[in-house]
């Protein structure tokens, strides 16, 4: 029976280290698309736009989630002791991140809304400075949630708690269960306040679509997809919040199950949206897809053929490329 048991163990352990060592490669893959287009904004002063920040800072806000929660995926799955402190940290990092990401998509979705809806004011309304007041409310209005249960979680916790080492899960910061119920209903919330946000923006744009002049058909329809596709990512984004109340009982039950649920979770929840930003701006945006691809192949040909000379004579080329 012991044998059977540690075959069971064994077996259990090695399915889980393939599962991790699967999942390195689309978030390896990802996180370097990811620096490049980052790369590709830091590089032109064009892409100073509204529109292009708010996409910058998507694959920022998407990357350092990524990383954390894959950090949080291997530390759970090899059980890592962390001290509670830390993890605390690091648990309000990832939610302030998970609720970021979400709050950000929202906010392209209005941007493209007052491009389509309202072009005369859009100049006026999309400026550096609105920009970053935008910037800033993202930031806020994504920090309450987590400063909250933070700061909650360290009234109610014993004293002698605090010098305990723990696996590190979302789940070590929720034992009250009031307080697991007020973060689920607020998400809640805040996603039935985001969809119907998202849902009358794409009925706006869509009557504008109908009543715009042929030449005006073509961005607007392609706005109308851009609604749409920032539609899926919020509903994907806003479940990989919630994932951890399905996850909980499943601890409790089925310790095979709830690892076999949470890798599940990961790729469905966390890296499929994350595969949509790259493709709503970095590929579907002609301008963008333009200096990217640049920067991936000419600029990596150029450096190659030029190593050996003039490091001036390799910026000029990319530059001039760029601009042409």
């Amino acid at each position: 029976m012991n044998l059977t048991e540690n075959n069971n163990l064994s077996s259990t352990s090695n399915s889980s280290k393939e599962k991790l060592l699967l999942v390195q490669v689309p978030v390896g893959i990802l996180l370097c698309v990811n620096g490049l287009m980052i790369f590709t904004f830091l590089k032109k002063e064009t892409f100073r736009e509204t529109r292009y920040v708010l996409f910058a800072q998507t694959l920022f806000v998407d990357s350092t989630l990524m990383v954390l929660t894959d950090l949080t995926l291997v530390g759970s799955s090899n059980k890592y002791p962390v001290h509670i402190i830390p993890c605390y940290i690091l648990c309000t990092l990832l939610s302030l991140f998970a609720i970021s990401s979400p709050m950000t998509l929202l906010a392209m979705c209005l941007e493209r809304y007052v491009a389509i809806c309202m072009p005369l004011r859009h100049a006026s309304i999309s400026t550096p400075k609105n920009t970053f007041i935008g910037l800033l409310v993202i930031w806020s209005f994504s920090f309450v949630i987590p400063l909250f249960i933070f700061i909650v979680s360290f009234v109610y916790i014993p004293p002698d708690v605090l010098y305990l080492y723990v696996v590190c899960t979302l789940e070590v910061m929720l034992q009250k269960k009031w307080l697991a119920d007020m973060r689920v209903t607020s998400l809640q919330l805040l996603f039935i306040i985001m969809f119907c946000v998202i849902v009358s923006t794409y009925i706006k744009i869509m009557l504008a679509a109908r009543s715009a002049s042929s030449e005006r058909k073509n961005s607007t329809n392609k706005c109308l997809k851009t609604i749409i596709l920032h539609g899926v990512q919020l509903l994907l984004c806003m479940m990989q919040l919630l994932m951890p109340y399905i996850e909980m009982p499943l601890w409790k039950v089925d310790v095979i199950v709830f690892v076999n649920v949470r890798y599940t979770n990961f790729i469905l929840f966390l890296i499929l949206p994350r595969c949509l930003s790259p493709l709503i701006y970095g590929l579907r945006d002609k301008k963008f897809y333009d200096a990217l691809k640049c920067y991936t192949f000419c600029g990596i040909l150029v450096y190659n053929k030029n190593k050996t000379g003039d490091d001036k004579t390799f910026r000029g080329v990319v530059s001039t490329s760029i601009h042409n």
